[in-house]
């Protein structure tokens, strides 16, 4: 087995620029639209830490179950809005890119239900949630999220 390496200890002001990147752009967009993009990319990339991390975060932030279960399936749910459709069909195109360039439906659809700025800042948290799945599969990180008492 090989040594673990925590990033945050290792590069701690890259790491820490990284961080405020991140919740920036995170704050750019709405929050149930933004755990969605980084749930989905998530289970894209089998990253099981960031999986976790979000669906509590989403949970935190009032998403429903129904939501949440339906995500890897989003196409034949009704629960989400064109919006949101949009935001992850760009999701997965760019998340999966090296599949082949075959995004061009998606962008169809992204310019229907974002503007331009907002199609930036949503393309630049796809890319940021793809630099975290890949530090922490990278690094086999893993946080364990608090558990709530069953009621």
């Amino acid at each position: 087995m090989t040594d673990k390496i925590n990033p945050y200890a290792a590069a701690p002001q890259l790491m820490k620029s990284w961080t405020a990147l991140s919740t920036a752009v995170a704050d750019s967009l709405e929050p149930s639209l933004i755990e969605l993009v980084k749930i989905r990319s998530s289970q894209i990339n089998g990253c099981a830490n960031c999986i976790n991390m979000h669906t509590y975060e989403a949970r935190e932030k009032g998403e429903t179950e129904q939501r949440i279960y339906l995500l890897s399936a989003w196409r034949e749910a009704p629960c989400y809005t064109d919006r949101e459709r949009a935001a992850l069909g760009w999701t997965e195109a760019l998340t999966e890119i090296a599949k082949g360039h075959t995004h061009e439906a998606a962008k169809e659809a992204l310019n229907w239900e974002f503007t331009e700025e907002e199609q930036v800042k949503l393309t630049l948290m796809i890319n940021i949630i793809n630099g975290w799945n890949r530090i922490a599969v990278g690094f086999n990180l893993w946080y364990d999220m608090p558990m709530k008492a069953a009621a």
